[in-house]
């Protein structure tokens, strides 16, 4: 069964950076699309970054020019580099895989940003 670990969450101050990765256990075949999503506690996940599997990316506008997201198909891994942090980017970041026949989520790791 395929799952998902992410690491790299912790805790920042306002202005730092911090590196999101999420890696595929098991086999995994014709990924579409890859992605990070967040999510605070009362209101509804969000996107924040995706990478098809041509390596087209999109970004959340909140997050533009701060965030990249980058993968590694070899290792089945996809990335979150964060940068110039804000309190508000304070969540739970998801990692999202989707193929043709499968859409896995990662358990969630905790990003907090002190301001």
């Amino acid at each position: 069964q395929l799952q998902l670990v992410e690491s790299g969450g912790g805790k920042v101050q306002s202005g730092g950076s911090l590196r999101l990765s999420c890696a595929a256990s098991g086999t995994v075949f014709n990924i579409i699309r890859m992605g990070w999503y967040r999510q605070v506690a009362g209101k509804q996940r969000e996107m924040v970054a995706l990478i098809t599997r041509s390596g087209s990316t999109t970004l959340a506008d909140s997050v533009k020019g701060r965030f990249t997201i980058s993968k590694d198909n070899a290792k089945n891994m996809v990335n979150l580099q964060m940068s110039s942090l804000l309190p508000e980017d304070t969540a739970v970041y998801y990692c999202n895989f989707v193929s043709t026949g499968f859409n896995v989520w990662g358990q969630g790791t905790q990003v907090t940003v002190s301001s």
